[in-house]
């Protein structure tokens, strides 16, 4: 095939289209081909590996075979053809028992000319994008935890200093019975005085102060505090790519959110009697790339750094509020570690998620990486 431009000279003549099958199976999400009576015409790479079966299997199968009667997927085809438009799903499950405890997929079925009734059905995984998604709700639950924060800090510490000079006063003059209420008082006002302080870090918006960050020097300085203290008899095992460049951040602040999320993996290993090791990992991970809110900037986040524990996990439900303030299942947390993780991640320009499963937990911090010619500019 040659194309010819306006005068007739042929560019590229030795130049091909590939065939759409070649097209197809370059693509990374799973697309599959059906007739109007559900049997399989067409798989291509991705969704035979998706659905862990080669396309002469497939194309002896039909739908029914690969999902559940009660999966979305078929009720999403029906009514494509019930409507003739191009229908989507959203976070579907798929209802594939084999694929039990994955993260969910977006799916778009469309109508096809031919044969009648025949269907052009992609899957998506619910990955970056959906993870991005939900940085951005974390971000607006930093906002707004930001302002009661402030709030707080305010309203509350001057009535609790008053409080407790008070209870002070009073227990010069009780006698020796009522004096552990007047200590009860103190104690009290100096802990709910001591969550303010905590709450307070999220209403500080100054702008963080960035340097070239060795983060593998950061990790290594958190696990021996880790090991030291909090994850004392628990293993950490390290698995860092040697050649990662070095993060655009503030290294107090990535201590702070490394240290937040070894500690909440020890915390749920000794939730767990102790059985269990944390593993921490890097990598280079080219590719993702985020918009910079109120400007047409796309930053690079190819810096990847995990914890990795074999807890016991977290709960399904839980799972989408994590970074959220006051969410949590711990018996006397406060639900605030991970929001501070959340928003110190953010400031930098990154994005934290996570995804678990039983006995594999993963927190998964994508950073910008350092560039001294644009940094310089």
């Amino acid at each position: 095939m040659s194309i010819v431009d306006e005068a007739g000279v042929a560019v590229g003549g030795n130049s091909a289209l590939p065939e759409p099958q070649s097209i197809l199976d370059c693509l990374p999400h799973p697309v599959i081909v059906a007739d109007g009576g559900n049997r399989i015409l067409y798989a291509n790479d991705a969704a035979e590996a998706f659905f862990e079966a080669g396309l002469a299997v497939l194309r002896r199968s039909r739908l029914e075979a690969l999902v559940p009667f009660s999966s979305p997927l078929l009720g999403l085809i029906a009514e494509a053809r019930r409507e003739e438009a191009t229908m989507n799903g959203y976070a579907v499950d798929l209802g594939m028992p084999q694929r039990a405890g994955e993260p969910l997929v977006d799916v778009q079925v469309a109508l096809l000319p031919e044969p009648d009734g025949a269907v052009v059905v992609v899957l998506q995984r619910r990955s970056m994008a959906h993870h991005i998604d939900r940085q951005l709700t974390h971000r607006g639950a930093a906002r707004s935890v930001t302002g009661m924060a402030a709030m707080l800090a305010h309203e509350i510490r001057n009535p609790l200093s008053g409080i407790r000079g008070a209870a002070q006063l009073l227990e010069s003059c009780v006698g020796e019975a009522d004096r552990a209420l007047t200590q009860l008082i103190c104690d009290e006002t100096d802990r709910i005085c001591s969550l303010v302080d905590r709450m307070e870090v999220f209403s500080d918006e100054r702008p963080v102060e960035k340097a070239p960050v060795n983060i593998h020097a950061v990790l290594n300085h958190v696990k021996r505090l880790a090991e030291s203290g909090f994850a004392r008899g628990i293993p950490i095992r390290e698995e860092y790519d040697p050649s990662l460049p070095e993060v655009l951040g503030c290294r107090e602040q990535l201590v702070q959110v490394f240290l937040n999320l070894i500690k909440n993996a020890a915390e749920a290993i000794a939730g767990d009697k102790g059985r269990g090791e944390i593993t921490l990992s890097t990598a280079f991970r080219p590719g993702v790339r985020l918009t910079v809110a109120g400007s047409d900037q796309r930053v690079s986040l190819p810096l990847e750094c995990c914890v990795r524990d074999t807890g016991p996990g977290v709960p399904e439900d839980l799972v989408p509020y994590l970074f959220d303030p006051f969410v949590t299942n711990k018996a006397g947390g406060r639900g605030l570690g991970l929001a501070l993780v959340a928003k110190i991640v953010n400031g930098h320009g990154g994005i934290v998620t996570c995804e678990s499963q039983t006995r594999r937990t993963t927190f998964r911090v994508l950073l910008p990486m350092y560039q001294p010619d644009r940094e310089s500019l």
